[in-house]
């Protein structure tokens, strides 16, 4: 199965040369191009770069202000089990189809874009005559493994932390049978191939870990790690026909139970000048490099995430895993200044589906990008409900632009579209997930909060993270209820 390209001959039919011609070429385009989402968060603010760039979701954080994102007004109730569900929804849904054929001119295929995806994806794109343009879910799922992501780094000569892949361990004498066979010690960390935000990841030092985890563990294709003193570190790239651009380096932020209930769950970045000092950025750089000519030989190209770990006690730069899509991070790639620099990231993606020649100097971009990136600043806080209790919410933040006031209190400022025009750390935006009506739960996405500034430092959360994170709690306002619903958290793909 191959995918299709949308050939654009009749906005331009020569070769892009250089950034500026390319810029152009999106501040004029013609073809019409959607976000599918639960929300509009992981591209939000692209429609300022891109004419004709929407985004249909399912939760419309701006209850109809926002003149680029559609939401259907007719949704009744579904339980939903995952955000391919979600997607294949909206790709169904009459008003969806009816508000792209409106859009669409004479002859063209509307382009589609999304963090996941599936095989039913694929066949409704396919029958509506939408162009899904992102790699095949097939090769997509594939690359997705962690234990597939491991093999391929191994034969790109791009090193793991020291592990050992296996299948079928039944007991904790088994387990530490294989770790004493490979020197990987007794503090460890075990994954199995798939799960977002650490659901799948399991910190085991002690037989007491191993029972809490063993109903997740046994039986499974395992990854088996020695567990490192590490610093994360995310990166998003793209693969093009010009090589691989690599974006800005940033932390994460992980298993903050403020923020998320999951252990070792992904709940934010920071992007900064020091995220990772000089010589480790250009180590990693020509590590996702080298993966990225990896995942070309496997017929892959477009947007791919990075995470990269380096062992605070070794100094070694290690490739920890690969998301193979638009992920939870694209948002900060995407508003820092080698974006406004140049274009945003997401932008060589979509000239690599476009049908569009184009000529740019790679290693000349990801030099530039390296140098502005001594004078980035942003940080984003992913809000999930670590309570256990299931409500039904009353009362929400309403999204946009918030401040934390001299008293040190948040307060709403104004209803913003995006976070491109915060000034400084105490300037936040806030897009809020989950509305009145909705429920809190275990795991919830209540929101995204996104500043001009760092929420994390050596020591943890920042004094300003708690007042953003306690301020937009107490926003919220819930009720008990008895007999709830199944409930999906949604997933940004990190």
């Amino acid at each position: 199965m191959s995918r299709h390209r949308t050939v654009l001959t009749s906005q331009h039919q020569q070769s892009l040369n250089g950034l500026s011609e390319i810029r152009a070429f999106f501040r004029t385009n013609i073809q019409p191009i959607y976000f599918f989402g639960p929300t509009a968060f992981n591209l939000l603010g692209v429609d300022r770069w891109v004419r004709n760039f929407r985004y249909v979701v399912y939760y419309d954080s701006w209850d109809g202000h926002h003149p680029r994102v559609f939401t259907p007004a007719e949704k009744p109730y579904v339980e939903f089990g995952s955000s391919e569900e979600i997607n294949n929804y909206l790709l169904r849904d009459p008003e969806v189809q009816a508000y792209i054929a409106k859009r669409a001119g004479p002859g063209q295929r509307p382009m589609i874009a999304m963090v996941f995806f599936d095989e039913e994806t694929e066949q409704i794109c396919r029958e509506l005559g939408y162009d899904l343009i992102l790699p095949l879910d097939e090769m997509r799922r594939r690359l997705d493994s962690k234990i597939v992501t491991t093999q391929l780094g191994n034969e790109a000569g791009v090193p793991s932390v020291p592990n050992v892949l296996h299948e079928g361990l039944n007991s904790w004498q088994h387990l530490c049978e294989v770790v004493a066979q490979h020197g990987l010690g007794s503090d460890l960390v075990i994954q199995t191939p798939y799960g977002d935000s650490g659901k799948t990841t399991f910190f085991i030092a002690s037989e007491a870990d191993w029972r809490e985890f063993a109903d997740d563990i046994v039986g499974e294709q395992v990854k088996i790690m020695k567990r490192i003193n590490n610093k994360a570190a995310a990166v998003e790239a793209v693969l093009t026909q010009h090589g691989t651009i690599v974006g800005p380096f940033m932390t994460d932020l992980t298993g903050y139970r403020e923020l998320t209930p999951y252990k070792g769950g992904w709940c934010g970045n920071d992007v900064f000048p020091e995220a990772i000092d000089e010589e480790h950025r250009a180590r990693a750089i020509d590590l996702v490099a080298r993966f990225g000519n990896r995942l070309s030989a496997e017929g892959y190209r477009g947007f791919f995430e990075v995470d990269v770990l380096i062992d605070l006690d070794s100094g070694e730069v290690y490739l920890g895993e690969v998301n193979p899509r638009i992920s939870g991070v694209s948002s900060m790639t995407n508003v820092t200044v080698g974006a406004y620099a140049d274009i945003p990231l997401f932008c060589f993606h979509l000239l690599e589906f476009m049908g569009v020649d184009y000529v740019v100097d790679v290693d000349e971009i990801n030099e530039r990008w390296l140098e502005l990136a001594a004078v980035d600043v942003w940080s984003q806080l992913i809000m999930k409900d670590p309570g256990d209790e299931v409500e039904r919410i009353l009362a929400a933040p309403e999204t946009g632009n918030y401040r934390v006031n001299d008293h040190g209190t948040l307060e709403f400022r104004r209803m913003a579209l995006d976070w491109h025009d915060l000034t400084d750390e105490h300037d936040a935006f806030f897009m809020r997930v989950y509305a009145p009506g909705d429920y809190r739960f275990h795991g919830a996405d209540l929101g995204i909060l996104v500043t001009k500034g760092r929420m994390q430092d050596d020591d943890g959360l920042t004094d300003l993270c708690h007042k953003y994170i306690a301020g937009i709690r107490g926003l919220y306002v819930s009720e008990p209820i008895a007999d709830p619903p199944p409930l999906v958290a949604i997933s940004y793909a990190k």
